[in-house]
């Protein structure tokens, strides 16, 4: 059993949990995920590692509640132990020979981006991060980024905090002000990150994405996570998570996303948790 050594609430929809499982952090890397169950009869889902600890033998992940299992995560406390934990999956995310990178982060998206620019950072690189939210309430792992950051910029669409507009604004401004970049590494939504890659590619600059946002099983069999790369079918859980976002068909991939949120809305009204919520 993998235990919940300690729980925070990021802002009012998102949590982050440290878990007690030596064997995972011993070999977890940045950008790599792992394959959970909170009970024995739970449905597995895929969350990316979001920290680790060797020494204490535990993994950081960070989480959304959206749905009904995230719902029943959420309900756990310190303590408490999950059924299953499995990993770390996936490809970590490249950084060797990297001098100087801009690490755009959407959402709790910023979860994943967060260990790719401490590990970018502890190899000396520059590191340039911008990290966007709807609104300052959303707003999370700002003192955390700041501290792995030579220069970080915090976007808000509404201008509550940071500056106003989208992560690409800043992006575009400084690339045209004559940053270098080795490569963009970008981590969100996949509509920001589709817009990232517009900004980056008549610049020619190299960009990562990360694809965890269509992951379902992880493991490669349930083919929910295939996308086209390049002209070629590939999964972002085996081959991925992270992609060249030139070639990345962002738009059948969003399509395919789009597939599972009525099954998620009803999962979600259907969780005896939310019945209780809204009593």
């Amino acid at each position: 059993m993998y235990r919940i050594v300690k729980k925070t609430s990021l802002n009012d929809t998102v949590t982050m949990m440290d878990i007690y499982a030596p064997s995972v952090a011993k070999k977890a890397q940045a950008g790599q995920f792992i394959i959970l169950r909170v009970d024995g009869d739970g449905e597995r889902i895929p969350l990316t590692v979001a920290g680790f600890d060797r020494a204490a033998g535990t993994v950081k992940i960070i989480f959304q509640v959206v749905g009904g299992t995230t719902m029943r995560l959420n309900a756990k406390n310190e303590g408490e132990c999950l059924c299953d934990f499995v990993g770390p999956l996936g490809c970590a995310t490249k950084t060797v020979g990297l001098k100087k990178v801009c690490i755009v982060g959407g959402g709790v998206g910023c979860a994943i981006a967060l260990p790719v620019a401490q590990k970018l950072y502890s190899l000396g690189a520059e590191v340039h991060s911008v990290i966007g939210f709807r609104t300052k309430e959303l707003v999370i792992l700002e003192k955390e980024f700041a501290d792995c950051s030579d220069k970080l910029t915090v976007m808000t669409d509404d201008g509550s905090y940071g500056r106003q507009g989208v992560v690409t604004l800043p992006l575009k401004e400084a690339i045209d002000s004559g940053e270098n970049y080795d490569e963009v590494i970008a981590i969100g939504p996949l509509i920001m990150m589709k817009f990232v890659v517009a900004t980056t590619k008549p610049y020619n600059i190299p960009t990562t994405v990360s694809m965890n946002p269509i992951m379902i099983d992880g493991t490669g069999m349930c083919g929910g996570c295939r996308l086209t790369v390049g002209g070629q079918t590939k999964f972002a859980c085996i081959d991925g998570p992270d992609f060249n976002g030139f070639e990345v068909d962002f738009d059948e991939a969003m399509a395919r996303s789009d597939t599972y949120r009525a099954f998620e809305q009803k999962e979600r009204e259907n969780c005896n948790l939310f019945k209780k919520e809204i009593k």
